[in-house]
């Protein structure tokens, strides 16, 4: 009980000292910020390794150490294509083709915002102010699960009432977001970003030593099979196994249709190859390009050199966030074996608290001490990071990797509150309700939308079910791509784009993504319950298996591109004066 209180102790004398520096970075943006610019901008000035760092933390959150990490622990080790696509797409080409020319195209036009952008290039205020409502709108979705990857951690280390910590991480955050703008959260992610990579480092060293090697850990993992003792049985009673599950150092195996009965009679059921592939892998990897709390970071370069530079920088810092994280997680299942923690079964019961849940399937013995695991791997993933952390590390480590989940999910979310704020404020209020805005200046506008996107994702952190933080940042994720990106790129990159063109895109590619993920992914259908309320099925699909996993950016890029090139191909060419202002330079 006395270790329990010191260690308690500590960690609130290191938050402490974490949340003074924080403040105190926080202050100095706030006094640095001396117009709109600086507040949506910083100013357009920004060194090479703060944009890196800020980006990446930022781009990684709880979403991708917690819910991604927990996700490896179970689909395995062909996550790291994940990691192979964040680098190369996230970082490569967001930094040296698209960041480029958002920062040239931006400045040229004098937009200060993603939607902006668009807005100012097609001079079309009716799509400046859709990006920004549908970011104000589907936004909070993606903030809520990184607000509860940190507050999954909290919780686990304090044993803290779980809605207590939501509260706490929100308030910390939007405090400064609100007065110090775009300055403050940059100069806060360099510390958390920094913090971030000495944690994960440390992760990583820690749990190769703990097999004794590199090469004894992943023959471990390599040895460890899906026997009876460790189904990890899904949330409807079936092994991974019958889903083409093929270990945690093998990819799943590809299905094109329908899985054959298993001996418990199920039939109709979907692979798993899918969801990892085309959810997880492509949606999230070509989606980071749409993001835009991470195209600001670009365009607060002060030169196409200042981005170049960055690019290492951020690719090694993603390599040792999600590398990591994807490794760790699937080795704990080696780990947890190797030292003789049971596997335990129980039966979820919806309407569960988060406390309830974790209670439920993971068991403890006297001292606290882990001793029984789940193997229902739907409702546990979230915390199978956290609890791994708990258990095979130092209590110092554990304060030091709570403090990195919650650096990565304050950098995250002070970039999603500042992206919420300034869409709803400077492209939507102030496009839009053109009127009703020249009674209130933008920057106040922004701290309202601030506001009001924080309760919003506080909400939301309530309400959502567990194991949700993979699965909220795909869907947002893959939102971005279908809906943004392809009139984005047009922008950026086609003279000929038109804004007739952009507004097809846009309309065609957000109506193709919310109808099959409304209607045929049974992921997201089946919990939505909408398909059920009006047909009574939980999917349209039932001849393809397959099809049902297959992720709504998919058949929404096609759709959204190919009416980007046909309408501009079939209307009026812009106005060559717009053009040449947008393009001055490249």
């Amino acid at each position: 009980m006395g270790e329990i209180m010191e260690n308690t102790a500590i960690s609130i004398i290191v938050i402490f000292c974490y949340l003074v520096v924080t403040g105190f970075l926080a202050h100095k943006g706030w006094k640095e910020t001396k117009n709109k610019e600086d507040y949506m901008l910083a100013g357009r000035k920004v060194h090479p390794y703060i944009i890196a760092i800020s980006y990446g933390a930022t781009f990684i959150s709880t979403s991708a150490i917690v819910g991604f990490g927990g996700s490896a622990s179970m689909f395995g080790m062909g996550l790291l294509w994940l990691t192979f696509m964040n680098i190369f797409v996230g970082i490569f080409l967001a930094f040296v083709v698209w960041g480029n020319r958002a920062r040239h195209v931006g400045q040229n036009l004098g937009a200060l915002t993603f939607p902006e952008i668009v807005g100012k290039r097609f001079n079309c205020k009716f799509l400046q102010g859709s990006f920004g409502l549908l970011i104000t709108i589907f936004m909070p979705l993606y903030t809520s699960v990184v607000i509860i990857g940190a507050a999954r951690m909290i919780e686990s280390t304090f044993n803290l009432n779980f809605n207590l910590a939501l509260i706490i991480m929100t308030g910390i955050v939007a405090g400064y977001v609100l007065f110090g703008g775009l300055l403050a959260v940059l100069y806060t992610d360099a510390l958390q970003g920094t913090i971030m990579a000495i944690g994960m480092i440390l992760l990583l060293i820690g749990t190769y030593a703990a097999f004794g090697g590199i090469t004894e850990a992943h023959q471990s993992l390599e040895s460890f099979q899906l026997t009876d003792s460790y189904s990890m049985l899904t949330n409807k009673g079936a092994p991974l196994s019958i889903f083409g599950h093929q270990g945690f150092t093998s990819f799943p195996t590809m299905s094109l249709g329908n899985t054959p009965a298993d001996a418990t009679g199920l039939n109709d059921t979907q692979g798993i190859f899918w969801s990892v592939l085309m959810g997880l892998i492509f949606g999230v990897g070509i989606g980071v390009l749409a993001q835009p709390q991470l195209a600001v970071r670009c365009m607060t370069a002060k030169s196409k050199r200042d981005l170049t530079k960055a690019v290492g920088i951020g690719g090694v810092f993603i390599l040792l966030m999600t590398g990591v994280a994807f490794t760790v997680g699937s080795l704990t299942n080696a780990y947890f074996e190797k030292e003789g923690v049971e596997v335990i079964k129980a039966e979820y019961k919806p309407g569960l608290s988060n406390q309830q849940i974790r209670d439920l399937y993971f068991k403890y013995d006297e001292s606290g001490k882990l001793v029984g695991r789940p193997s229902e791997y739907v409702y546990w993933t979230d915390s199978a990071i956290p609890e791994y952390v708990n258990y095979r590390f130092p209590s110092w480590f554990v304060i030091l990797f709570m403090l990195t989940l919650i650096s990565a999910a304050m950098s995250t979310i002070s970039g999603q509150f500042h992206a919420m704020g300034t869409s709803f404020g400077h492209d939507f209020y102030h496009v839009w309700l053109k009127n009703a805005s020249e009674k209130i200046n933008a920057v106040t506008i922004t701290k309202i939308g601030i506001g009001a996107t924080v309760l919003i994702s506080l909400a939301l952190g309530y309400i959502l079910p567990p194991a949700v933080i993979a699965r909220g940042t795909t869907i947002f994720f893959g939102m971005c791509s279908a809906v943004f990106l392809p009139a984005y790129t047009g922008a950026l990159f086609w003279r000929k784009a038109t804004r007739i063109g952009a507004i097809a895109s846009m309309t065609g590619g957000f109506l193709s993504w919310i109808i099959w993920t409304l209607f045929f992914k049974v992921s997201e259908s089946e919990p939505l319950r909408i398909c059920q309320w009006i047909f009574g099925k939980p999917t349209l699909l039932n001849a393809k298996a397959s099809l049902t996993q297959l992720d709504p950016f998919f058949i929404a890029i096609p759709i959204s591109v190919a009416l980007m090139i046909i309408i501009s191909l079939l209307t009026k060419p812009p106005e060559k004066k717009l053009i040449d202002k947008a393009f001055k330079g490249l």
